[in-house]
């Protein structure tokens, strides 16, 4: 096995291990801020790892195309890395706007004349 192939299968490893971390934290999370938090940090940079992994394995036999390939999935990170984050923040926006109340530790909900919930 070369270093390409061991780096190759490292980024893949983690971009699996972290989609897995998301997936708890979507199951495990107790409100929808928490949860859609998990899923936006950890699908963009599992998203991420991915990428890299197969531009790096893409890119072993150093042709032309190869190149091309690699780069049109580095392309493909970059625009993510771009819209997730983003969208993640547009989706917390709506449900704050909507009324989607915040968890506490004590188990309470938030009350509407709370100041949490202020315009």
């Amino acid at each position: 096995m070369s270093g390409a192939d061991i780096a190759c299968v490292v980024c893949v490893g983690l971009g699996l291990f972290f989609f897995l971390g998301t997936n708890v934290g979507l199951f495990r999370f107790p409100d929808f801020y928490s949860r859609v938090h998990a899923a936006g940090k950890g699908d963009t940079f599992s998203t991420f790892l991915l990428l890299l992994g197969c531009a790096i394995y893409t890119v072993q036999d150093l042709s032309f195309a190869s190149a091309l390939v690699g780069l049109k999935l580095m392309a493909i990170a970059v625009f993510i890395s771009i819209g997730s984050p983003t969208a993640t923040h547009v989706i917390m926006n709506a449900g704050y706007r909507a009324g989607v109340r915040h968890w506490q530790k004590d188990h309470r909900r938030v009350t509407e004349d709370s100041d949490d919930l202020a315009d």
